[in-house]
């Protein structure tokens, strides 16, 4: 069908761009147009005397077009090969790009991420992780790169159902693609830790109470197990490639990463759902 239309547009094209163009064509039809007006005038009237002299007439009248016409292109091929390029051109470029659109430009690029969201969305409900132990998180190397952690919740349970999901997922996918043990360091988070936070300064957060998704179980903080310990510090270079695939990882899966932020969070996700804070 779209065939179809683009052969009718080139024809009705060329016939329109012919009558603009060129002068003796306009001349031509015109002349055409009164002498067949005139040959019908003419046949009606005498049809029954002239029967035997038709055909002839016809193919002398037919023959002189021709000859018309021929001479016409000689004269003015030229400008018929440009007319003819500019209105040809266009008509196939859509008929080249229509194509490519309906054979599908296939890109396998998004094929894992879009497996991955049907998952969740599907209701692959994941379990999480038992806690660790509370020493874990409060160690000299931790406390150092990160303050107040021992007082974090790190309870599942206080986190939205549908971000829970999605963080999950993404720890299975660091774990089974990368080989990255990934915990939990703070989910939800207090009004009030929220507002002690911010006291500590922009290094630690800019956001005040009810400024950050932390108020609305809708985001996490993260960080690498190794060998039975927490790594937290972005100057391991181990753990900083992880932190890059996290962000990839996070954001196949619908989440915000603090990564591409200014003050970039590297360990921090969010899940943004709409209505919940404005910004």
């Amino acid at each position: 069908m779209f065939v179809l239309v683009v052969v009718l547009y080139f024809l009705l094209a060329c016939g329109i761009a012919g009558l603009l163009l060129f002068p003796a064509v306009r001349e031509i039809v015109y002349l055409t147009l009164i002498k067949q007006r005139q040959q019908i005038g003419i046949q009606v009237q005498s049809w029954r005397d002239r029967r035997s002299r038709s055909t002839k007439s016809f193919s002398q009248n037919l023959y002189a077009s021709r000859l018309s016409s021929w001479q016409f292109i000689k004269r003015h091929y030229l400008a018929l090969l440009a007319g003819t390029a500019v209105v040809l051109i266009p008509p196939l470029i859509a008929l080249t790009l229509s194509s490519k659109t309906m054979l599908g430009s296939y890109d396998d690029s998004g094929q894992v991420v879009n497996q991955q969201i049907a998952a969740l969305l599907e209701g692959e409900q994941l379990v999480p992780p038992p806690p660790l132990p509370p020493e874990v998180f409060t160690t000299q190397e931790v406390a150092q790169v990160r303050p107040m952690l021992d007082t974090a919740s790190r309870n599942w349970q206080a986190l939205d159902a549908d971000f829970t999901q999605r963080l999950l997922m993404t720890f299975k996918l660091m774990k089974e693609k990368y080989g990255y043990d990934m915990v939990i360091i703070e989910g939800y988070r207090s009004p009030e830790r929220q507002n002690a936070l911010a006291q500590m300064g922009g290094s630690v957060t800019n956001a005040k109470a009810f400024q950050s998704y932390h108020q609305y179980g809708l985001a996490a903080d993260s960080a690498f197990m190794r060998s039975g310990k927490l790594v937290i510090t972005e100057k391991d270079p181990w753990a900083m490639r992880g932190y890059q695939l996290y962000g990839e990882v996070a954001e196949s899966v619908g989440l915000t990463w603090g990564g591409r932020w200014k003050m970039m969070d590297l360990g921090h996700v969010e899940f943004r759902k709409p209505g919940v804070m404005k910004r």
